[in-house]
């Protein structure tokens, strides 16, 4: 039994929408892309404070570097770059 060019064509349309759907959630990161924001805000926060915390303050400026770059590197592999 041969399934119908009509049922092909529907089969074909389904799986191009839900391959387009799934790449669509593969390349939007708005978690990540929010977790920068967020970081970034809690970066700006620690530069206006007050360095007299024995170099804690800029460890955690640091760290927040690091974090930033972490999920941007995992943004781009979502995003297949």
């Amino acid at each position: 039994m041969t399934m119908s060019s009509a049922a092909r064509k529907l089969g074909l349309g389904a799986a191009l929408t839900a391959g387009i759907g799934i790449g669509y959630a593969l390349g939007a990161q708005p978690h990540m892309t929010e977790s920068i924001t967020l970081l970034q805000s809690a970066r700006a926060e620690l530069v206006q404070a007050t360095p007299n915390k024995g170099g804690h303050r800029e460890r955690a400026i640091g760290l927040i570097d690091q974090a930033i770059a972490e999920v941007r590197a995992g943004i781009a592999f979502a995003a297949g770059g």
